[in-house]
């Protein structure tokens, strides 16, 4: 089996190096056809089979090697044999090409292919296995997609070769008509006024549209097949359904009821969702008090000789519930009714792609949006229902100091409240199974947070794996195991903050045909899910598990449901998403860190500044952290940046705006910042950058003038 393949992927390549090295290709030109156009015409009408298996054969040849010339070949191919003769030649030689190419692929490379990258192969894969010939008709009937790669992929699938062969042949067949009718016209050229003929303009006209009417033709037929066997209304109630009042939701209800659209919201429990409630709101209020309460055992930084605070945690709970009904209005029902959407308190169920039942009440709408958010995940470790554990929903109940708190996870959650409850007093030990905190960050970034909390009085515990909880009279320890080591771990209170999963599941959606992908609604770059009709944003989509990124979503879920049919849609962008982790001191960033890049196999430059050297952050005894660039190497276009000090949430929104923008450093380096702030480190890192690519030439040549100017 392995000589056969050697031998067969040989021929390959030597029949490919010889069409170049004999520069074949020059054959292959509309030049090359002009100038031997009337010996061809010539040829066919004495040989007219011979002529027709002649042309077949060599485009069996070029299309199965994957050689360029295809389009070329099949302009040609209307020139000589008119447009009927011309498309039965091309459409099925172009077929028979293409499932030589697949054969010989799926013979030399599927299985070892299969076996090396079968990760990357999964959206395939899953594709094919769910629609199957559908899903090869659609790449078919879209010329944006190069023919010999959906040969070469298709074969590395399970699909078999009659249904690639038959799809195929019906999918290329529009592309071929028309790429043959252009051709027709090209045999007419004899003068100027052949160039500016109505059939002419006509073709061409046509083989610009067809890639738009193509897409067009296959979004319907993805649309019809979804939509099948579910009766459409006649009239509908709304235009657009929400479902969900968190981030997400209460975005895309305000940007239709913006655009004057009837819109209905659904939530079953509170406005504003985890963010207001549970998630970004009492957790920064509840840092802040752990801060200042940091801050004032730092008096003497400060040259204050005697400061101390006494607290209790039933205090600083209340303070953070004070702040969360603060912010409350603006997510209110009152607030958003008066903006003209309609609020509607109870369990939504999606009952068809055009309908939403509420508590016995149906509703008709044009598109339904699911932003349902997500929950705090609780891993199925032995012995953790006995141990009356909290999750970042449900700790700002606690009013006691909770003693030795074990903190499950060192992700940003776990890290921001493992620093501040042990700032408030409690005795943290933090738990993580990989080998740093703050994975998704680069080294350097989790190095310098788990110094802080160690420093703090964190006991941090890398590479532990904890497999079991025990609970011993009225001890409770936590079994974790180490490498080889077990480790039994006592704790009073147990936080589980090791991430969250997205909430699916009881309104309907897998009865109307919605899918699911690693536990999350699956959706295409505009958002719509699978169901034409329904689109989903925010945490129950991912990737990014923020509140800014659900708004984000949020814009593009609301117009693209409203507007994208029959107008525009609009593809999300991640590009110039920001995140923040907010501990102390504060990790921002934004675009593709180190360990991204050098996995991406995308080459970078470093400019780097270290904040002990600025002055506000010497002012504020906050001299500490970094900010880092990555860009083009020899350019100063910004890929990523990332910076650890003091308000770096704050301070990343000026990389935010660059990349987003495509402003440079030196679009930074020029521009002024106030001193003295902290904003000014971002100034001072595109400096840096500037000094590393001086034009060192240039500057020799200054340095020449300079002195010969001083005499």
């Amino acid at each position: 089996m392995k000589l056969s393949k050697f031998l067969i992927a040989a021929t390959l390549i030597a029949m490919v190096v010889a069409f170049f090295a004999a520069d074949l290709g020059r054959f292959l030109t509309l030049e090359s056809f002009r100038a031997q156009q009337a010996t061809i015409e010539a040829f066919y009408t004495e040989n007219t089979s011979l002529t027709m298996g002649l042309f077949a054969g060599i485009y069996v040849l070029v299309t199965a090697l994957s050689l360029p010339g295809a389009a070329i070949m099949t302009l040609v191919g209307g020139a000589i044999f008119g447009l009927l003769w011309g498309t039965v030649i091309v459409s099925f030689a172009s077929t028979i090409g293409a499932a030589l190419a697949f054969l010989v692929a799926r013979f030399l490379f599927r299985d070892a292919v299969q076996a090396r990258f079968a990760k990357h192969l999964e959206a395939v894969n899953e594709g094919v296995e769910r629609d199957g010939a559908l899903y090869l008709f659609l790449l078919r009937l879209v010329p944006a997609f190069p023919f010999f790669v959906i040969n070469l992929v298709m074969a590395l699938t399970p699909m078999k070769l009659l249904t690639f062969f038959v799809v195929s042949q019906i999918g290329m067949l529009p592309g071929t008509v028309v790429y043959v009718n252009a051709g027709t016209q090209l045999a007419q050229i004899d003068s100027v006024a052949g160039i500016l003929s109505p059939q002419l303009i006509g073709a061409f006209a046509l083989l610009g549209i067809f890639p738009l009417v193509a897409r067009w033709i296959a979004r319907g037929i993805q649309r019809r097949r979804a939509l099948r066997g579910w009766p459409k209304p006649k009239s509908f109630d709304r235009n657009l359904v929400v479902i969900g009042a968190g981030a997400a939701g209460l975005v895309t209800s305000y940007i239709a009821a913006m655009v004057k659209a009837n819109v209905t919201l659904i939530e079953k429990h509170e406005m504003g969702g985890d963010c207001l409630n549970t998630g970004c709101v009492p957790s920064k209020a509840f840092i802040r008090s752990a801060k200042f309460v940091s801050q004032v055992e730092r008096h003497e930084e400060f040259g204050i000789r005697e400061a101390n605070s006494r607290h209790e945690f039933a205090d600083i709970m209340a303070r953070v519930r004070r702040i969360v009904a603060q912010i409350e209005p603006h997510d209110s029902p009152e607030r958003y009714e008066r903006l003209g959407v309609e609020v509607i308190k109870g369990e939504a169920k999606i009952t068809g792609p055009w309908s939403v039942e509420v508590d016995g009440r149906s509703l008709t709408t044009r598109h339904i949006v699911v932003a349902t958010g997500a929950r705090p995940f609780v891993p199925p470790i032995p012995g953790i229902e006995g141990v009356e554990y909290h999750t970042s929903d449900t700790i700002w109940s606690i009013t006691e100091n909770p003693g030795r708190l074990l903190v499950l996870g060192g992700g940003p959650i776990g890290c921001e409240l493992a620093q501040s409850f042990q700032r408030l007093g409690a005795e943290v030990t933090q738990v993580e199974m990989l080998p740093r905190l703050l994975s998704i960050e680069d080294p350097e970034v989790s190095e310098v947070i788990e110094k802080r909390l160690r420093k703090e009085g964190v006991e941090v515990r890398t590479n532990h794996r904890v497999a079991a909880f025990e609970v011993d009279g009225t001890e409770r320890y936590a079994v974790a195991q180490c490498g080889e080591e077990t480790v039994r771990l006592p704790f009073d209170t147990l936080l589980v903050a090791v991430g969250r999963e997205a909430r699916t599941e009881g309104f309907g959606l897998d009865e109307v045909g919605v899918t699911l992908k690693n536990g999350r609604i699956e959706t295409d770059d505009y958002l719509r899910t699978r169901v034409p009709t329904i689109y989903a944003c925010g945490d129950c989509v991912g990737p990014y598990q923020f509140t800014h990124a659900a708004s984000h979503q949020a814009w593009h879920a609301a117009v693209n449901s409203l507007f994208s049919n029959p107008f525009k849609r609009f593809k999300v962008d991640y590009s110039a998403l920001p995140h923040a982790t907010f501990t102390d001191p504060e990790v921002a960033r934004v675009g593709l860190s180190e360990e991204e890049a050098k996995e991406r196999g995308v080459e970078y430059a470093v400019a780097r500044y270290d904040l002990s050297g600025l002055d506000r952050a010497i002012t504020d005894e906050e001299a500490h952290g970094f900010v880092k660039v990555l860009t083009k190497p020899g350019k100063d276009r910004i890929l990523g940046a990332v910076i650890v000090g003091e308000h770096a949430g704050d301070l990343i929104a000026e990389f935010t705006l660059a990349i987003k923008h495509g402003l440079g450093l030196n679009k930074i380096l020029g521009t002024i910042h106030t001193y003295p702030t902290l904003a000014e480190a971002n100034k001072f890192v595109a400096g840096e950058w500037k000094r590393a690519n001086a034009p060192e030439r240039a500057l020799r040549l200054l340095e020449r003038y300079h002195a010969w100017r001083t005499g």
